[in-house]
């Protein structure tokens, strides 16, 4: 139900009856005290009461006025209520339109979103396995073409065999044979690489089935060769040969005595350098076996003086090199030189100047073991002073050599050949190898110190001490010096001790001989070789 309210002019109204009321009540009062008579207020009522009556029909009259207009305002206050409250509803209904309606718009573009990532997500695995299945059909056709490789190799290398030089034909199977050689190791640098994790690549494959056919096409041309010789022309090449053997059955014969009177005395060398070395080293056996302190304390004095300066030797400066090249001269000519923090002179005792020359020359000799042998650059400053000792003190250059030649035998140059009786180790170690309890050093270690040291004595002929008159010289400075000799020299090399070189070399070591012959081929046709790395130059010896 709805609450009924008066209006402020109904209010007003009423107010205005009620003060009126009370005006009239108070006039009849004064007018009942002045009038004393009975008929005088029988009349007055009379009136009072009509005007009672009147005024109460106004009052009602009014009152229901009043109250149909409350009645109106009641409702047209409920249509706007009505009114406001459908409008809010209408208005609500719109928002929950246009929420659901981008809801659902969001919905749409979630949908598409989903749609487009699901897309993609079918690609990238479509993707993924069509990557997936070219990595299965590459390691696939890799496998294929190793295999296909390795069957190459076989049939090459059993197709190599054939080109053996063989007693039963006429022919000379030399060029074919250096050229099965060569195609042996052009296969073997591509199957090094499969040994390496790696599949042979189309190109690979293409350079091995070519090598294949030219291989194929050596042992037709070779069995041609060997079926077209008439027979007459064999007999007649036989009896050549015959004669050709003869004479140079006579020739070798003479080389050999001559060659045999030249190793010799290379040997003879070799063994008075190493008999000189072992007296050198027994006349010191005293001061090496010294018991007592004082004579212990000066021989480690002596060894650290001739050995940290060695160590100590390096291509920074020119007036560095000196002042070494200087200390040691001064402890082979017996003064005192300061190690230690004290003086120290090879004169404190009678066996102290063979005591240093012999650990110095030794000291030399390890530094091309281990340092040149790490940094080929080393070997220059480390020459350049040993040129310089020798060529003042000439007993450390032949200790040098004597200790240069046992630890690296091919700087005589000899290859000590095996005698009957000696065990493996023992000609291992006379060949250079060191040999302990856990075994026999790898080959790479021993190529590696071999480098080194020959490298070192390379760098010694070839340099002078730049305050001393004597010189030798080879490679850059072997063409500078002799010119046109050093090229008829480079060409005799390569044309005739190369391909002897090839012919015995495995094909698993063809490397070495592969660098060796583009070099040759670099310098003749250049008709240059470059400095060594490292090499000392004349403004050195200014800084």
């Amino acid at each position: 139900p709805s609450i009924s309210l008066l209006s402020p002019k109904a209010m007003e109204t009423a107010g205005r009856i009620i003060k009126f009321e009370e005006e009239q009540r108070e006039k009849a009062k004064v007018r009942r005290q002045l009038r004393s008579t009975s008929d005088y207020r029988l009349t007055v009522l009379t009136a009072l009461k009509l005007r009672q009556e009147v005024h109460e029909r106004l009052v009602a009259v009014v009152a229901s006025s009043e109250s149909e207009q409350l009645k109106r305002f009641e409702e047209f206050m409920e249509l706007k209520q009505r009114q406001e409250f459908q409008s809010m509803r209408d208005m609500m209904d719109r928002e929950t339109k246009e929420s659901i309606g981008r809801q659902e718009k969001l919905k749409e573009e979630q949908r598409h979103r989903m749609k487009i990532i699901n897309l993609r997500l079918r690609e990238a695995e479509q993707q993924r396995l069509r990557e997936a299945e070219l990595e299965r059909q590459r390691q696939a056709d890799g496998r294929d073409r190793l295999r296909n490789l390795n069957t190459i190799q076989e049939e090459i290398l059993q197709l190599n065999q054939l080109l053996e030089p063989s007693s039963g034909t006429g022919t000379d199977l030399g060029a074919y044979c250096t050229r099965g050689n060569q195609l042996c190791s052009q296969l073997s640098e591509v199957v090094r690489k499969t040994a390496e994790g790696e599949f042979p690549s189309v190109d690979d494959m293409t350079g091995a089935e070519r090598a294949l056919h030219e291989m194929r096409a050596l042992i037709r041309l070779m069995q041609e060769d060997v079926a077209q010789a008439p027979e007459k022309k064999k007999n007649d090449e036989e009896e050549e040969e015959r004669r050709s053997k003869h004479e140079q059955l006579q020739a070798q014969q003479e080389a050999h005595k001559k060659a045999n009177s030249a190793e010799d005395g290379t040997l003879r060398w070799f063994k008075e350098l190493q008999e000189s070395a072992a007296r050198c080293a027994l006349s010191f056996e005293q001061l090496n076996a010294a018991k007592d302190a004082q004579t212990k304390k000066l021989k480690l004095e002596l060894q650290k003086a001739s050995s940290i300066p060695v160590s100590q030797i390096s291509s920074n400066s020119g007036s560095q090199l000196r002042e070494i090249f200087d200390k040691i001269d001064k402890l082979l000519s017996g003064r005192s030189v300061v190690s230690g923090g004290r003086n120290i002179s090879t004169s404190q005792h009678p066996q102290g100047l063979d005591f240093v020359s012999f650990k110095l020359a030794e000291k030399f000799v390890k530094q091309g073991e281990e340092e040149v042998a790490s940094h080929h650059e080393a070997a220059f400053p480390i020459a350049v002073v040993a040129s310089g000792v020798w060529e003042l003190h000439p007993r450390v250059g032949e200790l040098f050599l004597a200790h240069l030649h046992k630890k690296c035998p091919y700087s005589v140059p000899h290859y000590p050949p095996m005698k009957d009786g000696t065990p493996v180790e023992e000609y291992q170690r006379i060949l250079g190898y060191r040999v302990d309890d856990s075994g026999v050093e790898g080959q790479d270690s021993f190529l590696k110190r071999m480098s080194g040291m020959i490298r070192l004595y390379a760098a010694v002929i070839q340099l002078k001490w730049p305050y001393g008159s004597k010189q030798a010289v080879c490679g850059n400075a072997l063409m500078k010096q002799y010119q046109t000799q050093f090229w008829k020299l480079i060409v005799l090399l390569k044309e005739e001790y190369f391909p002897r070189i090839e012919a015995v070399t495995s094909s698993g070591q063809m490397g070495s001989v592969i660098r060796l012959k583009q070099f040759l081929q670099t310098s003749l046709q250049s008709r240059q070789i470059r400095p060594p790395k490292g090499q000392l130059s004349s403004m050195f010896w200014g800084s």
